[in-house]
């Protein structure tokens, strides 16, 4: 899974679009469907005043128009508003794209014409994807990666002026997964059921709403074996091996990396105090402090490096490389045990 996106980002279209600036094209694509709806709303409701929408936005689906009845309507003026906003949501599913090159080149100045391709991106050997380029804005969304989805979850937080536990964060990210829209769902669940006043989320709310426990998740695992607490870290493996629906290895794994890469680097900070750690991996004293600097007393630099070697070979054996058959549970257990001996 990869990065927001690439290009003009999520915010440095915020930021043009808040200043007034709209370019004549859009172009939304990508993989992770959020930020192609973030953006593409956000457009729409900066570009036009609730009371100049009835006859300044047109709302198309690509798989029931026609690229002619695109440019039909975004020809049109604006009536009483400075512009006017054509949205094609699926633009992925409209047969004609192609027709529309010769729109892109002399656009409609008084028009924001939106279009939403998802789940992929726009054939690169098109020449409407390089000519959006040059008169308009493309975007693409990706995927995050696993270990950037409490980034995600603290953002998300921090515009609603609200702090998360990190165990509260890593436990709602390993319950949801990478899908943005329905972990921005959750987050607004988890706003609604705080009590009145209170602005830190805690590991026992997300536990009551989700049902995951706050003693067994990877979150916990992680600080076991940063603390090199072989009853605890056991513990946890054994939970998810009896509660697989719990439990995503590569969710684990991924979180297990990049911890441990965190600690590979904690040996080489200028300044080893805990603050000279935290301010070199920038990250939070108190997150250091909760395993990667027990860690980097724990663990030798050598065996931090021979046990990242060893999360990409689990890796690799639970994709089937080399035959493998090892299931979820046990390829975790022989991991656990390879990092704690």
């Amino acid at each position: 899974m990869a990065k927001a996106s690439s290009g003009p980002s999520y915010m440095s279209i915020v930021r043009d679009v808040q200043a007034g600036k709209f370019a004549p094209v859009y172009l939304l694509m990508g993989e992770e469907d959020y930020y192609i709806d973030k953006v593409g709303n956000y457009i729409v409701d900066q570009a036009l005043k609730a009371e100049e929408r009835d006859f300044n936005f047109d709302l198309l689906y690509g798989a029931d128009t026609r690229a002619n009845d695109i440019i039909n309507i975004a020809r049109q003026y604006p009536m009483m508003a400075d512009r006017r906003v054509v949205m094609v949501r699926e633009f992925q599913s409209l047969q004609d794209k192609d027709t529309l090159v010769a729109y892109v080149r002399n656009p409609n100045p008084s028009t924001v014409l939106v279009l939403c391709h998802k789940h992929g991106k726009l054939d690169g050997r098109r020449s409407l994807g390089s000519e959006i380029k040059k008169h308009g804005v493309v975007f693409e969304s990706k995927k995050l990666y696993d270990n950037e989805l409490p980034g995600f979850v603290a953002d998300y937080l921090s515009r609603k002026r609200v702090a998360m536990e990190p165990a509260a964060v890593q436990m709602l990210c390993d319950h949801v997964g990478s899908d943005l829209t329905r972990l921005a769902a959750e987050i607004e669940k988890l706003l609604m059921a705080m009590p009145k006043g209170q602005t830190r989320v805690g590991a026992k709310l997300v536990e009551e709403l989700t049902g995951m426990s706050k003693d067994f998740n990877n979150f916990e695992l992680q600080n076991a074996l940063g603390l090199r607490d072989s009853y605890k870290a056991n513990q946890i493996v054994k939970y998810f091996d009896s509660n697989p629906r719990s439990f995503a290895l590569p969710a684990t794994l991924s979180l297990l990396f990049g911890f441990f890469s965190d600690v590979l680097l904690a040996f080489f900070a200028p300044n080893q105090t805990d603050d000279g750690i935290a301010s070199f991996l920038g990250k939070s004293t108190w997150v250091c402090r909760q395993a990667i600097i027990p860690a980097r007393r724990n663990y030798s630099g050598q065996k931090v490096m021979s046990i990242i070697s060893e999360i990409r070979k689990t890796d690799a054996k639970s994709k089937g490389v080399g035959g493998c058959k090892t299931s979820p549970g046990d390829l975790l257990k022989e991991l656990v045990f390879f990092i704690l001996h």
